[in-house]
This record gives structure tokens, C-alpha cells and sequence, in this order.
């Protein structure tokens, strides 16, 4: 699933969808397009370190000599720790600043997937996993943070641009070891240049945020969602006595967490399995079969690229519910693929159709945090783990006890769900207060 050394450690949002790089709208100073590139920098190597890992995985799973039941362990050890990350950024973020908290933690999660292709045993990989999956959490939390907030600054929608640059750098991350096969290199090596680029990229975008000095801003309008009725500041919160009825409401955000759920059990099974359900399952060769999560992510991007248009004009609701009849269809062709690239077409309409639901959930969030402390996106973001447990745990058992073709039906029928969930991503925000709205 950024950081802007220019932006404060709070973060709120609202809907989502501006090309990359786009600027203008309100909040569309030097300043604040420098936090957008810099936003934008740090989601792609997350991205690209996150796919460039989990490509890696039936490389790993070879040199290690790790069956199948202890891979499931391994994968399901990520997203676990990777929610104690996320509670831990929404502890950290009002306190130090979630700029300050990406600009430490971006790096490290590059170092930390190098860790784990230099693990000479399984015992080893162990607590190099776990570190991945803390800093994981912690960067995905931030960054969301981040991202919230300059799409605040610029009143119009941003945040599927920012997770774009996710795609953008999980394509990266797949293909790079796609390169990684064809010239014959080491697992080591491959993740070396994954991690190489991304603690570059990072340190570069932290050197132009300006150190990350905190920097108020007032909220915008933004299509699909209602503001409260008075602007509020986006700083990190100070008064630890702060009134109860200001705090995000659970409410409204586990509605939108079940969709993101069952999004990110789609995204864990194919990022989890799609290399090896296409390489094992369906025959495919080894530089072959990362093109399934290639085609996740790049189908990922151009849905991402294009929703701004659509949650502007039919609201949120269209997209989210159009997206889960789309998402379903692809994981269905997935499950029924005679070869392997109907699987890569397959999962490249997965990522289309469920595109949309993740940035606009993060939206949502924001816009119920109105002290802009953070708070909100980190619990939002702690359904993006349930989903990737469930998902990792889930897929693997089915596939365990009786096909990995049958496994993928599951996620396939539970995104249908996500058609059912579509309202509650229209939401009216009101001192605090959420609840749903009708679309337009």
C-alpha cells in the first residue's frame, strides 16, 4: 500500500483519483507539490519492495527447502506483525509526526527485504520476516497518513494517485524478478537491486521534503464527501485531554474495513500465490510466471489512473460496487484457466475491478478524523492485515487439502461482497460524526 517531509504528522482525506504528477487545484503551491512528489516516491518503493519480495517467494521457498505448510506460516507471519506496525504508527504519528515516522522507516523496509534473501536458514528468515512485516506496517500506515494529507491541501482527489505509485513500483518490484530469472542471479542479488533502488529513492525524497518539518493545512472540498461545517487544522494532536466525541468513530470504519477485508484477500492470494499457481498449477515457466502479479498491479495502476473521473461524476458508490462484479469475474477466470495466460488475464481484471476500494477507504478515514491525528487511516489500515491473514491462511489450507485452483474460487466468490459494502463508502462527516449517505 508515502511520506512528505513538508507535511505534518496528522492526516485526514477525502475521495480519491488524480493522475500522477497533476498538480493545480487548491494547495497546489511549490510546497505542496513538492509533498505530493515526495508522497508519491516513497508508495512506489514501498510497492516495488513489497512485489519484489513476494515474487521472489517460490525462489525462496526452493533454496530454503520450505514445504508448503511452513510457507503458508511464513506468509501468514507478515501481514500478523505487520498490524502491531500499524497500531504502533497510530500510536507513534501523533507524537513524532507520521512525515518524520515514514522518512526512518521507508529505508529500512528495503534493507529488511534484503535480510530476507541473504537468510541462510529457515530459523534465520523467522525474524527477518517479522522486521519486514513491523516496518511494513509502519510505512503503510504513515504513508497513508501522508497521503491524506496532501490530498487535503489540494481540495480534489489524490489518493489513487498515490496508490498508482504502489503499482507502479509493485510492477517494478515483479518485473524485476522476471530479470532477475532470465539473467540467472541469486536470490540475494535479485532482492539487492529491489532494496538498492528503493533506500535511493527514499533517501533522495527525504533529502528534498526538507527534513520533514511539520506544516498545517486546512481541509478542502473534495467530490463525494461532505466536510465538516468549520475548516480543521491537519497538525499533529497536542491536547491529550481532547474532547471523546472527537475521536474517528468505530462504526462507519468497520463497514469500509470489510470491503478493504475481502479486497486484500484477493491481493494475498494473488501476491502470495498467483507466481506460484501459474508456474506450478498451470505449467508455466519460471520468467513466465511473476506476469500474473505484473498484471495485477499494471491493470491495478490503469484503474487507479482512471477513477478520478468516475467517483467524480456517479460518487464512489458506481465504482466500488461496478469494481467487485469486475474483481469477481477476473478471480473466476483465474480459478477455471486451462493455461497460464489465461490466469494472467485473470488476474490483471482483478486488479482493475478492485482498484478503487482501497484509496477511497483511506479517504473515508480521513475525513473522520477530524483533529487530523492519524488514528482513523491506522485503523483502516489494520483490515488491510485481517484480510491478508485470512487470505494467505485461507488460500493455503484450501490449496493444502485440494487444489490451488479451487483455492482462488473463494476469493472469487467473497468479492462479490464487496457490491453489498459499496454504500457505506459514501459518507457524510459532520464534527466527527459519520454515517452513510446515498450516491448522487
Amino acid at each position: 500500500m508515502s511520506g512528505s517531509g513538508t507535511t505534518s504528522g496528522g492526516a485526514s482525506g477525502g475521495a480519491v483519483g488524480a493522475p500522477i504528477g497533476a498538480g493545480g487545484g487548491a494547495g497546489g503551491d511549490a510546497a505542496d507539490r513538492r509533498a505530493r512528489l515526495v508522497v508519491t516516491a516513497f508508495y512506489l518503493v514501498q510497492g516495488m519492495c513489497f512485489a519484489g519480495l513476494l515474487a521472489q517467494v517460490p525462489t525462496l521457498q526452493h533454496d530454503l527447502g520450505i514445504s508448503d505448510g511452513t510457507l503458508t506460516l511464513i506468509l501468514l507471519l507478515v501481514p500478523v506483525v505487520a498490524g502491531v506496525g500499524s497500531v504502533l504508527a497510530g500510536a507513534l504519528a501523533p507524537r513524532v509526526g507520521s512525515a518524520r515516522l515514514l522518512h526512518v522507516c521507508g529505508p529500512l523496509v528495503a534493507l529488511a527485504v534484503l535480510g530476507a534473501g541473504l537468510a541462510p536458514t529457515v530459523t534465520v528468515l523467522y525474524p527477518v520476516v517479522a522486521a519486514v512485516g513491523l516496518l511494513l506496517g509502519l510505512v503503510d500506515a504513515s504513508m497513508n497518513m501522508q497521503g491524506v494529507e496532501v490530498e487535503q491541501r489540494y481540495g480534489r482527489s489524490l489518493l489513487n494517485s498515490f496508490h498508482g505509485a504502489w503499482s507502479v513500483g509493485g510492477i517494478l518490484g515483479s518485473l524485476a524478478a522476471v530479470l532477475a530469472h532470465s539473467l540467472g542471479w541469486s536470490l540475494a542479488a535479485g532482492l539487492g537491486l529491489v532494496a538498492a533502488v528503493g533506500v535511493a529513492v527514499d533517501l533522495v525524497a527525504t533529502a528534498a521534503s526538507g527534513g520533514g518539518a511539520p506544516r498545517p493545512a486546512e481541509r478542502q472540498a473534495v467530490p463525494g464527501l461532505v466536510l465538516p461545517e468549520q475548516p480543521v487544522a491537519v497538525a499533529p494532536r497536542q491536547d491529550a485531554g481532547a474532547s471523546r466525541a472527537a475521536r474517528p468513530p468505530w462504526g462507519p470504519l468497520v463497514l469500509v474495513g470489510l470491503a478493504v477485508t475481502i479486497v486484500y484477500v484477493a491481493d494475498s492470494a494473488t501476491s502470495n500465490w498467483s507466481t506460484k499457481y501459474i508456474q506450478d498449477a498451470l505449467g508455466a515457466a519460471a520468467n513466465v510466471a511473476p506476469l500474473g502479479l505484473a498484471a495485477y498491479l499494471g491493470c491495478q495502476l490503469l484503474g487507479r489512473l482512471a477513477a478520478d473521473r468516475q467517483v467524480n461524476r456517479f460518487g464512489p458508490v458506481v465504482p466500488v460496487a461496478v469494481g467487485g462484479v469486475v474483481g469477481a469475474a477476473g478471480l473466476a477466470a483465474v480459478t477455471l484457466a486451462p493455461g497460464p495466460w489465461v490466469a494472467v488475464v485473470g488476474f490483471g481484471l482483478t486488479g482493475l475491478g478492485l482498484s478503487v476500494v482501497v484509496p477511497l477507504s483511506f479517504s473515508v478515514a480521513g475525513r473522520l478524523d477530524p483533529d487530523g491525528t492519524g488514528i482513523a487511516v491506522a485503523r483502516v489500515n489494520l483490515f488491510n492485515y485481517v484480510g491478508f491473514v485470512v487470505g494467505a491462511g485461507l488460500i493455503g489450507g484450501v490449496a493444502e487439502l485440494l487444489s490451488m485452483r479451487l483455492a482462488f474460487a473463494v476469493p472469487a466468490l467473497l468479492a462479490l461482497g464487496v457490491i453489498a459494502l459499496a454504500p457505506a463508502f459514501k459518507v457524510a462527516a459532520r464534527d466527527g460524526v459519520a454515517s452513510p449517505a446515498a450516491a448522487p
